[in-house]
């Protein structure tokens, strides 16, 4: 058997902060450092894998007794509070800054494509600080400046649910993405403001109608961290033809999901799906966005993913059978990393 030298993966999405905010132990970031405590992703099994970095969520959960508002997002009533969903989203962001204290320079936070390459140089997880859901930023924007100076450089304005700046598509199967409304003014607000402060914005969450809105708005790249083609499975967190081809026109990304339920044509939660269904995929986003615009988005602790690639120490295996279907060196580094290193320069400035 040829034996290949491993490609960095710079990750789009990963969900391992919510996870860790989820475990028993009183040390989260020395759970991350040391490993063995369940998941996706950790340090050793990060390094295992050549998982050189990505983007980290910081995700504020919906409470179980929560009922959601009768007025709409516009009315700004929505499913969290201000205060619960800052004090969840800012004990995420502490842990990803202890994480990057404690592990002895091995984890770097990432403020600039510089700050990226000086990590994976040096052999540092470069981690990029991301928000999925801005319910912890307030209508007047002023969180926003504190969490850029605080190192977010990427942000979803939605999650699947709807809040004060949108409204979020729901999970959905055999659904188009054009299942509700899409920003309000708040929204059209804050993707100006990380326009300004050269925040990506992230597309994977919203509605269809939201998403021709930051179109509409959008000075920047056109980018979907972690979806997948709707042409192939019918799920309303996938991207139409017409949608993939105003990410090709704005020279954006999408970035691949490993969840099974948004890569197989019956969406089922079937972790048993093979890599060939991931790759068919990716052959498809390259034959529509080019093979400039295509990464990776694992949603790793985040969602149900293949057996195959049940742990990040495994991202290998999907670099082999890409190999293996035909796609070079050349073709796996761009797909891998460079791609997504390019959107986020041309995009951060």
């Amino acid at each position: 058997m040829t034996s290949h030298t491993t490609i960095p993966v710079f990750d789009g999405h990963n969900d391992v902060l919510l996870r860790l905010s989820k475990l028993d132990a009183g040390n989260p970031e020395l759970a991350f450092i040391e490993g063995g405590h369940g998941g996706h992703l950790d340090l050793p099994r990060a390094k295992a894998g050549g998982f050189a970095g990505g983007l980290f969520a910081v995700y504020v959960p919906t409470p179980k007794d929560s009922v959601g508002s009768t007025d709409g997002p516009a009315a700004g009533t929505g499913f969290l509070s201000l205060t619960d969903a800052q004090k969840t989203a800012f004990g995420m962001i502490s842990t990803l800054v202890r994480i990057e204290r404690s592990a002895g320079g091995q984890f770097k936070i990432c403020r600039s494509i510089a700050d990226i390459h000086n990590a994976m140089a040096t052999g540092s997880i470069a981690a990029v600080m991301h928000i999925e859901g801005a319910e912890m930023i307030d209508p007047d924007l002023e969180g926003l400046d504190v969490l850029h100076q605080a190192g977010l450089r990427s942000l979803g304005p939605l999650w699947s649910r709807d809040n004060i700046f949108g409204y979020g598509v729901p999970f959905s199967f055999q659904s188009s993405p054009d299942i509700g409304p899409g920003l309000t003014e708040r929204g059209e607000a804050l993707v100006r403001a990380c326009n300004e402060l050269k925040i990506m914005v992230d597309l994977s969450h919203l509605t269809e109608k939201g998403f021709w809105d930051v179109e509409r708005i959008s000075t920047a790249p056109l980018v979907a961290s972690h979806s997948n083609a709707h042409a192939i499975c019918p799920h309303s967190r996938n991207l139409t033809d017409r949608q993939l081809d105003a990410i090709r026109e704005r020279d954006g990304l999408v970035g691949l999901n490993f969840g099974v339920i948004f890569i197989r044509a019956d969406g089922k939660k079937d972790v048993g799906t093979p890599l060939d269904d991931l790759i068919r995929h990716i052959d498809y986003l390259v034959e529509r966005v080019g093979l400039d615009r295509v990464g990776f988005g694992s949603d790793y602790d985040g969602a149900a993913v293949p057996t195959a690639l049940g742990g990040v120490d495994r991202l290998q295996s999907l670099v082999e059978a890409m190999r293996a279907k035909g796609y070079d060196d050349d073709a796996l580094k761009k797909i891998c990393h460079e791609n997504w290193l390019r959107v986020l320069g041309k995009t951060w400035g």
